[in-house]
């Protein structure tokens, strides 16, 4: 059932880093005011070698990926996840896997990691992509800076 603010179901990308968890923070408290759900979702991937993907050690990639989200899940939310929250590990590449997400989704919230420029804007290559091709309003999230400046 869709609220009247038409948020029914936030989707945010979860990679552990502080600007993603700001993205859970802010998915938390909007979710709670629009009584929506929330998929966090976590992707990983083989590295790529110059012969294609390495495929050493997969196990411990798709496990490390598990620990992520969940240790970022019980960072923003505590030790039980509310009944609203949906995890889900993607094994790909995260900017088309939250595209694709987006389809469903009525907000997309990401975490600005900032490794290149973009408007004069600090923003990552995630965050870029998903700005240019979701398909439901993106939200950036930022996390402060070591000086506590955002």
């Amino acid at each position: 059932m869709k609220h009247e603010s038409g948020i029914s179901k936030i989707v945010v990308g979860v990679d552990g880093s502080d600007a993603a968890l700001e993205a859970l923070r802010h998915a938390r408290y909007l979710a709670g005011a629009l009584d929506a759900r929330i998929e966090a979702i976590g992707c990983w991937d083989y590295p790529r070698t110059n012969d294609g993907y390495m495929m050493a050690g997969m196990a411990e990639l798709e496990e490390s990926a598990e620990k992520t989200i969940k240790e970022a899940v019980t960072q923003v939310f505590g030790s039980d996840a509310p009944a609203n929250l949906q995890i889900n590990l993607v094994q790909g590449d995260p900017r088309p896997a939250l595209t694709r997400a987006s389809e469903n989704a009525d907000l997309l919230i990401i975490g600005r990691r900032g490794h290149s420029r973009l408007a004069g804007l600090l923003i990552g290559s995630v965050s870029s992509f998903c700005i240019a091709n979701a398909k439901c309003p993106v939200l950036v999230a930022h996390a402060s800076d070591d000086d506590g400046n955002e």
